[in-house]
């Protein structure tokens, strides 16, 4: 029944994936964990599966496009895939509790990052030239938080790519997929080195999740994407003070969950009654990547 369960909602997962891009995946660490009933270190080892194949089905599209830079994204790629595969080696030796603590944390940054949304790269910024030091450094400190947490992809990278990179918004959106892609799957070889998976069931949710991606993304058109992000940015919230509160020790439950409270009453504060607030005015630009 619980199986059944699981499968059901990494489809709802997969569909957020394919209508907001970045942040759907930080859903399934704790769908894993809380429904499926994997402990910490396999639960972020199975997301990592779910989130490095979404990615790369969904790049086909993007690249057909033509917004895939392969160079820049195969650069910033292996420079994630080595921080990765140490994140992921790593956090296989970590405790549980502390591994959920952060991915919380990392909750909350994506709760925040997606109600800010996304702006326009400053030309004047971004770089003319591909910075290759700047890249590979940015790239092993990203592929390092992907690879202990499992999650934290695609709000990371795409702001990365656009201003390192030079790159218009719709071609970090699709080079971050391949980059999210490979360090994905470098994070699961770390992982792999101390921590089994149930294969069986870890595909079984990775396949609803690919088709929920695909529906997702067919009803991208027909739902306010502003709207929806800022519903979801608000429900991830949620989600990251729940785990907070329920991961944290008996003594901190508290004290965590009055600072999540607080940053949620300052969110909401400053976009109902600031004009200027920009959670209000950020927006998101382009097209989004599956598999953030």
């Amino acid at each position: 029944m619980l199986i059944a369960l699981t499968v059901a909602l990494a489809v709802v997962v997969g569909v957020t994936l394919g209508l907001l891009g970045g942040g759907g995946s930080i859903l399934m660490v704790p769908l894993l964990v809380y429904v499926a009933g994997m402990d910490a270190k396999e639960a972020i080892a199975a997301s990592l599966v779910v989130v490095g194949v979404t990615a790369a089905v969904s790049v086909v599209g993007h690249a057909r496009a033509g917004r895939v830079r392969w160079r820049t994204g195969l650069l910033f790629g292996t420079a994630g895939m080595a921080g990765a595969l140490a994140g992921g080696f790593v956090g296989g030796h970590l405790p549980g509790q502390l591994l959920m603590i952060a991915f919380a944390l990392m909750m909350v940054a994506t709760a925040v990052a997606m109600l800010r949304g996304r702006r326009d790269v400053d030309p004047a910024k971004a770089h003319a030239e591909l910075p290759v030091g700047r890249v590979l450094l940015d790239g092993v400190v990203v592929g390092l938080v992907t690879g202990l947490v499992g999650a934290g992809g695609g709000f990371l990278v795409v702001p990365a790519l656009a201003l390192l990179g030079g790159l218009p918004m719709g071609v970090a959106v699709g080079t971050s997929l391949l980059v999210i892609a490979m360090k994905s799957f470098a994070g699961l070889t770390g992982y792999l080195a101390t921590v089994s998976i149930d294969w069986a069931l870890v595909g079984a949710i990775t396949a609803a999740a690919v088709v929920g991606s695909l529906l997702g993304a067919r009803l991208v058109d027909r739902i306010p994407a502003d709207a929806l992000r800022r519903a979801f940015g608000w429900f991830v919230l949620t989600m990251g003070a729940f785990v907070l509160v329920q991961e944290a020790p008996e003594g901190a439950r508290l004290p965590a969950l009055v600072a999540v409270l607080g940053v949620a009453g300052a969110m909401g504060t400053c976009t109902a009654f600031v004009p200027r607030c920009p959670l209000r005015h950020a927006g998101i630009v382009g097209p989004r990547p599956a598999g953030a």
